[in-house]
């Protein structure tokens, strides 16, 4: 893959990424209910540098994120939100289809390719989601639930500039989900919309879930502590369901899916 390529596919992958990382603080609405009240086991050796992006992140949220959120989530139309919403989603489904068939999931791997052929075609790119419609649901997936998988340990917590929480493997994974993306063959610099749907979609996640998120960063006693709890549980639920209990310790669910339904 050309040089300018992977820059621009490693762009992309950071925005949708980042949308990810919103879509994990929306799961702490639903995780209240699930999670266990005690600390998590967290191997956090990297905690004064993670602090400081921590802290560098909910600046970027107060000033940034978080204001334009709420213009966005006011001005446009909840249906146009969706579909956009939809259409960036549509965009990881290859790289979804290839993670699972890595993970030794066929029947998922070709969901997601037949999924994606129907959104993109009948679906408008994407925009609309007839796939789910007739009963083929999402599977989404990355390089670091394969890793997770292969029994890659989780290592220790990280946090992201800009992209928020993370771990070793789960950053590892980010890079190669980057440097292989299959849409990334497809992607040049006249993509803006490709760029801006991926930019709306983290700016909508941020809108559609304010009170839950606001409350973990603003209204905690430690909003780091409490990121870092909610992430490494979320996570291990996860990467659960009866595939990679080798590698984790609690059985979890996708903590994605309802971003985009």
């Amino acid at each position: 893959m050309p040089a300018e390529t992977a820059l621009r596919t490693e762009d992309l992958r950071h925005l949708l990424t980042y949308a990810r990382a919103a879509s994990v603080l929306a799961f702490l609405g639903l995780a209240a209910c699930s999670v266990p009240s005690e600390p998590t086991d967290a191997h956090d050796p990297y905690e004064p540098l993670n602090r400081a992006t921590h802290g560098l992140n909910t600046g970027v949220d107060r000033v940034v994120l978080r204001p334009v959120s709420q213009v966005y989530g006011t001005v446009v139309p909840d249906p146009l939100r969706r579909g956009i919403d939809n259409a960036s989603s549509n965009l990881g489904a290859p790289s979804d289809a290839v993670n699972k068939l890595l993970q030794g999931s066929v029947e998922d791997a070709a969901g997601n390719l037949f999924r994606f052929l129907i959104n993109s075609t009948v679906g408008v790119f994407g925009f609309f989601d007839p796939a789910t419609a007739i009963g083929i649901e999402a599977k989404e997936t990355g390089f670091s639930d394969t890793l997770a998988i292969w029994g890659a340990e989780e290592g220790a917590y990280l946090v992201l500039p800009f992209l928020g929480p993370s771990t070793e493997r789960d950053a590892a994974g980010l890079v190669v989900d980057a440097l292989t993306d299959p849409i990334g063959a497809f992607v040049d610099e006249g993509d803006d919309a490709v760029t801006g749907a991926a930019i709306a979609t983290a700016v909508n996640g941020r809108f559609e879930f304010t009170e839950t998120i606001d409350s973990v960063l603003y209204d905690s006693a430690d909003s780091y502590v409490q990121m870092r709890l909610f992430y490494l549980e979320s996570r291990r639920f996860d990467l659960g369901g009866g595939q990679a209990a080798a590698a984790v310790t609690d059985l979890y669910e996708d903590i994605y899916s309802d971003l985009y339904e």
